[in-house]
């Protein structure tokens, strides 16, 4: 073998292990050309038949076409040299499968050309002497496609009654093809039933489930059966989204967001696929699904008002030649307009090829379901706000906004203070130039920070300030930097300087002092600043200093003295936009920490509302939203952290930057919203991000493991499963033996409560293992063996109670109260269960002493629950009386609990004759 050759076949190895998608398809590219490079036309034969596959899989019919053509003529003139079937590489027979099906895809081709191929195949699969199943089930899905129902539902029988074979479609194929016959033959209920199959065995293929999961979306909504179909949509999207060959799955999905009024969702699939309309010229068949399912939804946005909201993507070049070339974004009415004629287009090419009229029923069924409403949400979220609308602001609103960006030391400040310096009249330049000098001194700009001083020396010299615009001009930019040396010799060089300049320097030593950590001094010398800044009117140093005196009390840590110094200033009327922003900020910041996140959220959202306002750039909006967001999650208050994330989503976008790290955050507020299927949407979002940005394993296992508990509430069980798995072998990559442990427990209670308890078990014992290897984190010790002795005494081993009394023994060595008492009433109940009633008895009131001991008097109640439920199994009643009476004071802030001691205490009291006292307890529960 030469050299060429070797290195051929390493490529074909590669190409085999890379999973289709644009590397695969490159790769197999390259061994095409080098192929032909070499003249070695048995390699150029191999390599054609993956290229054959390759573009199949992604949907590039042309290429499929031109590479099966090639590698079919080759076969035919010398079938030895060049075998039908030669794996790994392809089959030919196979292969031929797709080719009616490439052709039935558009009307370029005619009726006979498709008939001629398959005739062809048939020929082939005769003269290879392999069955017929796949040649039936090619005019089967040939007569489907041009309408010609009749026949196609008696090829179905016969491929029913015809044996299986190497070459027929696998299970999943065959059931997605027969489910969507019957789905569109009005025969529904079949079609759901051949899909549940489908889900139930586990098959799998190409394209599978996820078509055939969309192709009952409408029939289950039908049935009335929307959990399933919610449910069904979101895994089906999730599978699909990120192949352009899936837009026929895409339109199913654009849909079913219409028909369960989810228009807003509908658009933002349009948005994020329209351009898929561009992926493959030759497939008008799913451009006519796709586009009249477009037009479906975008009526169905133009009916609830937003017929005017333009289509992001909508202008996009490589579109002009299906909507015509365009200056900006079109209209979701004026979009669905084109979307209508385009389908109806192809739809009559088709059909004039066909000699039916099946492709504008198909149009006019979509049109119907205009008529059809199920009340299935699927998002929290509405119509998105144009993110900026363009606004004509007036001198004096853009010396506001360029005050306020540069009090925020955003990127665009310089540029919008530089836009306004030349029309501000003599007191605004000077606030104005002392901004304008901090940018440019901060991006070390030192030639533009020169020549802005000489034009505020100006100024000053123009108010009359002669004194301090000779000390300003000497002194030089470096008086508006942060050298609290320099500014230290200039106060001791220049005692007799002006107010404001004194104060200046005196600012620039406070800084001095805080980076040191001589917070007294500085506490000093920013009271004597402010008040030199006072005595010259100059209200914005006044308060960018009192809020410097608030940042030295955070630092003192005394937050009250920092929050009440931030009230009064947040009152002042004259505080400038930016410095409120900044003010509300960092109140909100305070007020979270002191635990108030609630008031925490508020600061933070108006001061996002004042940077919406005033068109602030993206990232510093998205960051007041996102801590506005945080706070609200801390709050309990989910519904408004999903707002405020996904606003802040739409201005970074906006922005061209990064949002990985808020839409994670937007997926873990709608988790705890119970949005399960959406918020495994964002979360599977963010990890594909992650993982092409090559992000570190630690930090892929935490989304990992976030997406785990999705896949648990949205019960997608063995997708959870597959997720803790991978969370704990990232951890394990990472050398993370904690979080490690941690992500097998998770794993292996999901396992328990599934009913594998062995492998429960073993997953378990695992966790422990790794647990004991980070004598740092005993804590998650504890935690698997707590599990381990839960999972063991469930499955009835006796040896249950010997993880469990280390884990009691590693919080007693560790000073752990809370834990001790949660393990000491786990081993209560275990106690209970072996029939050792004293010594369960004893447990669970050490337990609830344990708890009252951190101020755990609701779980001191349950405890002494188990308690007395143990002793009233135990018939020993007037025990069990004693310590329930006990259980109800403590649950006394627990309603349920409390309802459920109650009423044990009042059968109890009944029990033992003590009537009035039974009444007395019954009294308290609701009638």
């Amino acid at each position: 073998m030469t050299a060429a050759a070797e290195s051929i076949r390493a490529l074909f190895d590669e190409i085999d292990r890379t999973p289709w998608g644009p590397e695969e398809r490159a790769l197999v590219a390259e061994a095409v050309a080098r192929a032909q490079e070499s003249g070695d036309t048995r390699l150029e034969y191999e390599a054609r038949l993956r290229q054959t596959s390759s573009a199949n899989m992604i949907g590039d019919t042309d290429l499929m076409l031109t590479s099966f053509a090639w590698c079919l003529a080759q076969h035919e003139s010398d079938p030895e040299r060049f075998p039908a079937e030669l794996e790994p590489a392809g089959d030919l027979l196979w292969q031929y499968k797709w080719m009616a099906g490439a052709l039935r895809g558009s009307p370029e081709f005619a009726s006979e050309q498709i008939e001629a191929v398959l005739d062809d195949m048939e020929q082939h699969y005769r003269r290879a002497g392999v069955g017929l199943s796949g040649a039936l089930m090619a005019r089967f899905e040939d007569a489907w496609a041009a309408g010609r129902i009749e026949e196609a539902a008696i090829l179905r029988e016969r491929l029913e009654a015809t044996p299986r074979d190497d070459y027929s479609h696998c299970d999943a194929c065959v059931r997605s093809q027969f489910a969507g016959f019957f789905a569109e033959t009005g025969r529904e209920d079949e079609s759901i039933r051949l899909v549940e199959e489908m889900v139930e065995g586990g098959f799998t293929c190409g394209e599978e489930p996820e078509r055939a999961l969309a192709l009952v979306l409408l029939p289950l909504l039908r049935a009335g059966r929307f959990d399933e179909a919610r449910s069904f949509h979101s895994r089906s999207y999730r599978l699909a989204r990120d192949n352009p060959d899936n837009l026929t799955i895409i339109a199913d999905h654009v849909v079913f967001c219409t028909v369960t009024g989810n228009e807003a969702r509908a658009l933002s699939l349009i948005e994020k696929h329209l351009r898929w309309l561009t992926h493959d010229g030759l497939n008008a068949e799913a451009h006519q699904e796709a586009l009249a399912a477009f037009g479906l939804a975008l009526d169905a946005v133009t009916r609830s008002g937003h017929g005017d909201t333009p289509v992001r993507g909508s202008d996009a070049a490589e579109l002009a030649p299906l909507f015509g070339s365009r200056d900006a974004e079109l209209t979701a009415s004026d979009l669905a307009a084109l979307c209508w004629a385009r389908a109806e287009e192809i739809a009559r090419a088709f059909d004039e090829r066909n000699g039916t009229d099946a492709h504008a029923r198909r149009l006019e069924r979509t049109r119907a379901l205009a008529d059809e409403h199920y009340d299935v949400p699927l998002s929290s979220g509405g119509f998105a706000a144009p993110v900026s609308a363009p606004r004509e602001w007036t001198p004096a609103e853009r010396r506001v906004r360029a005050r306020m960006l540069g009090a925020l030391g955003t990127t665009s400040s310089i540029d919008a203070i530089a836009d306004v310096l030349d029309d501000a009249d003599a007191a605004d330049r000077l606030p104005l130039t002392f901004q304008l000098l901090r940018g440019l001194l901060a991006e070390e700009r030192l030639d533009d920070a020169a020549q802005v001083l000489a034009a505020r020396v100006d100024a000053l010299r123009a108010a009359g300030d002669e004194a301090r615009a000779d000390l300003e001009e000497k002194l030089g930019p470096a008086l508006f930097g942060k050298d609290d040396v320099f500014a230290s010799r200039a106060l001791e060089e220049h005692p007799d300087a002006p107010a404001g300049v004194r104060g200046q320097l005196l600012t620039i030593v406070t800084y001095g002092h805080m980076v040191a950590g001589r917070l007294d001094e500085a506490l000093r010398t920013v009271r004597e600043a402010r008040e030199l800044h006072a005595r010259v009117g100059d209200i914005d140093r006044v308060h960018a200093l009192a809020h410097t005196e608030a940042d030295i009390h955070r630092e003192k840590q005394a937050p009250a003295d920092a929050i009440a110094l931030l009230d009064e200033l947040l009152a002042d009327d004259r505080l400038e936009v930016g410095r409120r922003v900044h003010l509300l900020t960092d109140r909100a910041v305070l007020r979270e920490s002191l635990g108030d996140p609630s008031r925490g959220a508020d600061d933070a959202d108006e001061a996002a509302r004042l940077l919406l306002t005033w068109d602030a750039d993206g990232q510093v909006v998205a960051t007041a939203l996102s801590l506005g967001a945080q706070f609200a999650e801390r709050a309990g208050q989910n519904e408004r952290a999903v707002a405020s994330y996904r606003v802040a989503v739409q201005r970074l976008e906006a922005a061209g930057e990064s949002t990985v790290a808020l839409r994670y955050g937007l997926g873990r507020a709608l988790l705890a919203t119970g949005a399960a299927h959406e918020a495994v949407e964002v979360i599977d979002e963010v990890l594909q991000d992650e993982t092409a940005a090559g992000e570190a394993p630690g930090s892929r296992a935490i989304t990992v493991g976030l997406l785990a508990r999705a896949f648990e509430h949205a019960e997608e069980w063995g997708n959870a499963l597959r997720a803790w798995e991978v969370t704990a072998d990232l951890h394990e990559e990472a050398d993370e033996p904690a979080r490690r442990a941690s992500a097998l427990v998770a794993w292996a209670q999901l396992l328990g409560r599934l009913g594998e308890t062995d492998e429960s078990v073993d997953t378990l014992t695992t966790a422990v293992e790794v647990a004991r290897t980070d004598p740092e984190n005993r804590g998650m010790l504890a935690d698997a063996l707590h599990s381990l002795a839960q999972v063991k005494a469930y499955r009835g081993d006796d040896d249950a109670l010997t993880p469990l009394d280390e884990a009691i023994e590693i919080g007693r060595a560790d000073d752990a109260p809370w834990l001790v008492a949660d393990l000491l009433d786990t081993r209560a109940r275990f106690l209970a269960n072996a029939g050792r009633v004293d010594e369960a008895v004893a447990c669970a009131l050490q337990a609830a002493d344990g708890f009252l001991s951190v101020g755990g008097v609701p779980q001191a109640g349950g405890s002494e629950f188990v308690a007395a439920r143990i002793l009233l199994g135990a018939e020993r009643t007037e025990e069990a009386v004693a310590v329930l009476r006990s259980a109800l004071e403590h649950a006394a802030d627990e309603e349920q609990l409390r309802q459920a001691v109650a009423i044990d205490l009042g059968d109890a009291l009944e029990g033992l004759g003590r009537h009035g006292e039974a009444g007395e307890v019954r009294s308290t529960l609701p009638a």
